[in-house]
């Protein structure tokens, strides 16, 4: 048992199997939290090791910082407050997202050279488009048909506010 107010952070699953590996790291808190938490998760990933990442965040704020990484596939649930989902830079691999809105504000940085190509529906609130241009029911960057590399979102707003920043 912990005490109240600590938070145990550990690894909740990890197994291999041939050439791949899952990890699943979570954080859980124990007793009633009076007043202010704050947590800090600082997580460095192989920028040469294929993933696949899986992220639900609870309340509070993030600030994933993915570009560079090897991703092909990211699934990301928010909850409520602030996130920022950072994928500018060069990718050298096609990448397919999806990124579920909760309560609060969403903002997804893009890429300016790799193709973009994002489906974005708002839930209860806004959606705010920079440096992308509308096809249909989609936003596309200049590099979209053009570049080796695409990176394909499909994003759903929750409760607030979903901020689209092309570079």
């Amino acid at each position: 048992m912990f005490p109240h107010g600590v938070v145990h952070l550990g690894l909740e699953k990890s197994r291999v199997s041939g050439k791949q590996g899952r990890l699943a790291i979570s954080q859980s808190s124990t007793g009633i939290q009076l007043g202010r938490a704050h947590n800090d998760w600082n997580m460095r990933l192989a920028n040469d090791v294929p993933m696949e990442l899986r992220i639900e965040m609870g309340a509070g704020q993030g600030d994933l910082r993915l570009g560079g990484l090897l991703l092909t596939k990211l699934d990301v649930g928010m909850g409520a407050g602030q996130a920022t989902v950072d994928l500018t830079g060069d990718w050298k691999e096609d990448l397919d997202a999806r990124i579920e809105g909760g309560v609060g504000t969403a903002t997804i940085r893009l890429p300016k050279n790799v193709g973009v190509r994002v489906h974005a529906e708002g839930g209860i609130g806004s959606i705010n488009v920079r440096r992308l241009e509308r096809e249909g029911d989609v936003y596309v960057n200049s590099a979209y048909g053009k570049s080796p590399v695409t990176l394909r979102l499909n994003i759903e707003g929750g409760v607030g506010t979903i901020n689209l920043e092309g570079s």
